[in-house]
């Protein structure tokens, strides 16, 4: 068999000690072999066991008698079962349940042996696809949502076993779908952002050709507006490239040493100007001792520069924008973390709108944003990037009061 390599095993010379430890060896196996399938495992498992699945025995057949293996033990199914990576669960022909493993536990804490399969999950369409399965002997998959486990995505695979049982395998699809529905957000929505500026100079350069082509004032300020959405899609694309840049590497945490002290100062000198036109004060007092951390100094200037030039678009003018770090004491076996805080005298953000503020082209208030010159990547960029620090963000704000943006790093050991 090419680009396989092959294990094979004299069932003659399987001790009654050795049959359970080789048992689970068949199990990893045959995963190796067959993928992720468990059912698959458990399948080829059997076939070097003499294990068959449940069903109407031959005539002058009866189990036990040679030609037909009793089928697995208790103790055999139990390490079999406990080996498989994903939820399982073994049920007897009373629909009680006879085994399950750890990933089973953590879906359905109250279960136990013995008790019935509804009181793990009552779906009516798994339950159906059970009756079936011992009815007719074959395997049954059905796809739910279960409501009672905030509203989970299960592929639920129904096998026949000798017995006869059942098992039961869980494939959690929760999270597969919810980056594929955030892949489709993420698709439309960067469409309809750059359609917007697209279709606007779209119109001018077509008005430009006809009616105004002998307007030199139209011309003038047509112009101006083209390059001002140009601008904007520009912003876009640089942002969609720095957070596909970010993702790329996000596996990988940066080690450089970088000095927060002296990354802040430089990034309040840059946006010093800003804060002057907006009439609003920045205000940074930097502790004595060095604020060191490991990272990518060019990420979490970054990092900084979103946070404080939001607070300055934001803001309340006449008002002021404060930065200051502090130490955030940890265990005596770890290190201390570095807190960053942005904090604004501004409107405040409303707490409806905090859990999604990192999202991708999420706007509190969409034409505001766009009128301040903001794509909406602006915070999904840093926590992308704090991520990858194996940092974090944290975000309070009050209505009226304003808000504070608050960066947490692990400081690094000097």
């Amino acid at each position: 068999m090419t680009g396989h390599s092959a294990i094979i095993f004299n069932r003659s010379s399987l001790t009654a000690g050795g049959g359970v430890l080789l048992a689970a060896a068949v199990v990893f196996g045959a995963s190796a072999f067959a993928g992720a399938d468990g059912t698959a495992a458990l399948v080829i498992a059997a076939g070097v066991f003499g294990w068959r699945p449940t069903g109407a025995m031959p005539p002058g057949r009866s189990e036990g008698t040679d030609g037909g293996a009793a089928g697995p033990t208790a103790s055999d199914l139990s390490e079999i079962v406990h080996a498989l990576d994903i939820a399982a669960i073994v049920l007897d022909a009373e629909r009680k349940i006879a085994v399950f493993n750890r990933h089973a536990t953590d879906l359905f804490p109250s279960i136990s042996t013995g008790a019935p399969v509804g009181l793990a999950t009552r779906n009516p369409d798994l339950m159906v696809s059970i009756d079936r399965s011992f009815a007719e002997g074959r395997s049954e998959t059905v796809e739910f949502t279960e409501r009672m486990l905030q509203g989970r995505r299960f592929i639920v695979t129904s096998t026949p076993l000798s017995g006869p049982r059942l098992l039961l395998q869980f494939r959690d699809t929760s999270e597969q779908e919810r980056l594929a529905q955030l892949r489709a957000d993420f698709i439309a929505n960067a469409s309809h952002e750059l359609r917007t500026p697209l279709a606007s100079i779209k119109g001018f350069i077509e008005t430009l050709l006809g009616p105004a082509r002998n307007d030199e004032a139209a011309r003038t300020r047509f112009l101006g507006i083209m390059a001002t959405q140009a601008q904007r899609m520009n912003r876009i694309l640089d942002d969609l490239l720095s957070l596909s840049r970010i993702e790329m590497r996000a596996h990988l945490r940066p080690e450089g040493p970088v000095d927060m002290n002296d990354l802040i100062a430089q990034v309040i000198r840059g946006l010093e100007p800003l804060a002057q036109q907006a009439n609003i004060g920045l205000r940074f007092a930097p502790p004595s001792d060095a604020a060191m951390v490991r990272g990518d100094r060019d990420e979490l200037e970054q990092v900084m520069q979103n946070l404080i030039h939001n607070a300055i678009k934001y803001g309340r003018t006449g008002g002021a924008v404060d930065v200051s770090l502090r130490e955030r004491p940890r265990g005596a076996a770890k290190r201390g973390l570095l807190e960053i805080t942005v904090s604004d005298d501004g409107p405040g953000i409303a707490p409806e709108h905090l859990p999604r503020l990192t999202e991708r082209f999420y706007r509190v208030d969409t034409a505001r944003s766009r009128e301040q010159g903001g794509t909406g990547l602006g915070l999904a960029i840093v926590k992308h990037i704090l991520n990858r620090h194996r940092g974090a963000l944290e975000i309070a704000s009050e209505v009226d009061r304003g808000s504070r943006f608050t960066v947490v790093l692990e400081l690094a050991t000097v």
